[in-house]
């Protein structure tokens, strides 16, 4: 019995080694950080799941077994799908299919209420994201530089998924708000990892939605505040190029989901 722990060890070590010499080929090939956490995480839940990553047949039978959705299952497939390809082994991605789902709209208020009572820094993230819609990579790797506090300005110059970068004009609260955090680094929100910043939003929004008594608060994410933006600026303007742009959207085709909301 111990030689089969010690053996499911070694093989667990070996597995995890593997993972981070395909996270290093993704850096080389210019995958931002985002995407390479992403398929990293999904690559270890994996193992944990008892896939053996060298083995296709053995990574689909653990994948067709999660009870999770089919989106959820075709982001299990791509993230092996790249794996697969990076380390020569043969395999066809099964059949899964992104569900096409209209997102959550929270109210105004309840953003407002989550952000009153998140942490500091946590707070002015989702200030940041309410009124400007980036994505959270995106403010994530915003630095100071980008910050121009006498003409109440915020640049996107390293936006995600190939989107163009953007300049927004930032209320006076959220120049306060980014005034008043530490400068330890080039990043305004850096030297802490997402999965912390993530795990730490969770359990807060978990507090207030039991303090308020409003279980719609579990449904916010930092993504959610993209979606309300798009689709708060879409109503008042009703000009899809507007929102396309303050999106950073190459292609008016994922803008248009903004419309029917």
């Amino acid at each position: 019995q111990e030689e089969a722990v010690a053996g499911a060890k070694q093989k667990q070590t070996e597995a995890e080694a593997k993972i981070l010499e395909h996270a290093w080929r993704l850096k080389k090939e210019g995958y931002k950080e985002s995407t390479i956490c992403k398929r990293v995480s999904i690559l270890k839940r994996l193992v944990k799941l008892g896939a053996d990553l060298s083995d296709p047949e053995s990574v689909k039978d653990v994948i067709a077994r999660q009870e999770v959705s089919e989106s959820t299952k075709l982001q299990m497939a791509c993230a092996y799908d790249s794996y697969a390809s990076s380390n020569q082994i043969k395999w066809e991605i099964p059949n899964y299919k992104q569900a096409q789902k209209l997102p959550f709209i929270p109210l105004e208020t309840e953003i407002d209420a989550l952000i009153a009572g998140c942490s500091k820094k946590t707070a002015t993230v989702l200030q940041l994201i309410k009124e400007t819609g980036m994505r959270i990579g995106e403010a994530w790797s915003l630095k100071w530089t980008d910050i121009d506090f006498e003409a109440g300005t915020v640049r996107v110059n390293e936006p995600e998924k190939n989107s163009n970068p953007r300049i927004f004009k930032a209320s006076n609260k959220l120049i306060s708000m980014l005034n008043a955090l530490p400068r330890r680094n080039e990043k305004v929100f850096g030297g802490t990892p997402r999965s912390s910043v993530n795990s730490r939003f969770w359990e807060q929004r978990r507090r207030l939605a039991q303090k308020l008594q409003n279980p719609r608060l579990l449904q916010i994410k930092f993504h959610t505040l993209r979606h309300w933006k798009a689709t708060t600026e879409y109503h008042r303007t009703r000009d899809i190029l507007y929102v396309k742009q303050l999106l950073g959207h190459k292609s008016i085709t994922n803008t248009i989901l903004y419309t029917q909301l």
